[in-house]
């Protein structure tokens, strides 16, 4: 497949507002006073099935747990740490050495130190927008949007096209479920819209911090009110179908209703409701994932994809909602100066981020689950190589910062079956732009696609008609595979 030829952009901008939330056209799963929206979802994919839209399904049991971190992963932190760049680069921390000769990471990973035989770490990806709904679409769609900002998607989300070529295999579970904030639901947040696939395979939410004791998954507890309400529902619809099916003597209607039973069937099936209850996992577990709603959204995570979820993704902005913020530090991982110390934060963020990642890198390598589950934590760029210096807009003092910056990213990948224990590419000495093995976010999600079977020359009609494939360009990473 032909290549892009996407050149290494910098960035310098002012205060970040970040992507504003936006209601999704249909929110799969979710109980309304007026009836179900799974049932309409059903009913939509089925439509789509027998249009001869639908491809044929992919025989594979292989899953994804998705790691997002909206606002961007500062890489001079975290992963490609460059000690003997100037000090306006290299920042405050320092590497340390892994249990892999060559692998180092920041000293704020010490949990990632001893574990790095069990994951893979890719240095060298980039593209050219820089503003966060331009890169949310880049990463998210593997294609080049029509427009540098905004969220709303002109080409399918790639966990949507997923949820589409797997629609013919059925475990119980959605096969595109996404995990974020409680507030941050919205398809559009993080450029998680399916386009031109239609809404029916818009990701099955599941907002809010699973480590709260109030925490519910609403799609499969319902509240009495809302169980009376689906009942009067069910009662009053079976009175009104049996007019129904005696006038239609096509049997429509009946096939019609299969999709409200299967609907019903989710929200009261044994197995949906065991993969979210994480009180089935022993205190162990929990505590090594950390007591947190990082951790125990990720956890959740793991149980869906063993269940049979196909491509779980996991919000990690805010690792202590419903708390103050400490001082000097913000929301996401938009670590300009305006909006946090960028150090500061830093510290703040790295050990919950630390126990979780390297929690789930443990599990699915101790549960056997390393040949079937793909981990990747990605945002969607990196932050530039240099240190600026604004005021902070919560601090009222000046203090370091870093904006936006496509140009170089860094990303860990575990499991698949893939190559671990490796660092792929590299970037130049004061972390700019690749240096070695330059890649893009395709080849990324070529390497995805590959474990999950997807054929990426398989093509979907987009709203003008024309044939669009699934992935445009991109290979597999050779280094990984």
């Amino acid at each position: 497949m032909a290549r892009s030829q996407e050149s290494p952009v910098s960035s310098a901008v002012g205060r970040c507002r970040g992507p504003l939330p936006r209601r999704s056209i249909l929110e799969a799963g979710m109980v309304g006073a007026t009836g179900l929206a799974l049932a309409d979802l059903l009913r939509l994919r089925s439509a789509a099935a027998e249009s001869g839209t639908a491809p044929a399904a992919v025989p594979s049991d292989t899953a994804v747990i998705f790691i997002w971190l909206p606002g961007g992963f500062p890489h001079m932190e975290t992963y490609d740490m460059k000690p003997d760049a100037p000090s306006e680069y290299r920042g405050e921390f320092k590497p340390i050495k892994t249990n892999v000769t060559g692998i180092e990471v920041t000293e704020l990973f010490p949990l990632h130190a001893r574990c790095a035989d069990r994951y893979s770490l890719i240095r060298s990806i980039a593209h050219d927008f820089s503003d966060h709904g331009g890169g949310h679409k880049r990463l998210m769609t593997g294609r080049l949007p029509k427009t540098p900002v905004g969220t709303v998607n002109d080409a399918p989300a790639c966990p949507s096209i997923v949820a589409k070529m797997r629609e013919g295999r059925s475990q119980g579970l959605p096969h595109n479920i996404l995990m974020p904030d409680q507030g941050r639901q919205g398809v559009d947040v993080f450029a998680f819209g399916s386009a031109y696939l239609g809404p029916a395979y818009t990701p099955f939410v599941v907002p809010g911090d699973p480590s709260a004791a109030q925490f519910a998954v609403p799609n499969l507890s319902l509240s009495p009110e809302t169980a009376a309400r689906l009942e009067d529902r069910r009662r009053l619809l079976a009175g009104v179908d049996r007019i129904r099916r005696d006038i239609d003597r096509s049997g429509s209607m009946a096939a019609l209703d299969q999709f409200t039973e299967k609907a019903c069937g989710l929200l009261t099936s044994a197995a949906a409701r065991n993969a979210f209850d994480l009180t089935r996992e022993d205190a162990a577990t929990r505590e090594r994932y950390g007591h947190h709603s990082w951790g125990q959204r990720t956890l959740m995570a793991r149980r869906l994809v063993e269940a049979g979820a196909s491509f779980v993704s996991v919000v990690l902005e805010n690792p202590v909602p419903g708390k103050p913020l400490p001082f000097g530090t913000t929301y996401n991982w938009d670590c300009h100066a305006v909006n946090c110390h960028v150090f500061t934060d830093t510290r703040f963020r790295a050990p919950y981020y630390d126990q979780t990642v390297t929690a789930l890198v443990e599990d699915i390598h101790a549960r056997g689950l390393d040949k079937r589950v793909l981990v990747v934590a990605t945002g969607e760029f990196g932050h530039t190589p240099r240190i600026n210096y604004q005021v902070g807009t919560q601090t009222g003092v000046k203090q370091p910062g870093r904006d936006h910056w496509p140009a170089a990213m860094s990303v860990l990948v575990s499991g698949g079956g893939l190559r671990m224990g490796q660092v792929v590419g590299s970037t130049n000495a004061k972390g700019e732009c690749p240096k070695e093995r330059p890649l893009t976010p395709n080849d990324l999600w070529a390497t995805i696609y590959r474990h999950l079977g997807v054929d990426t020359a398989h093509a979907f009609i987009d709203h003008s008609g024309r044939p669009m494939p699934i992935l445009p360009f991109g290979e597999p990473i050779r280094e990984l595979v």
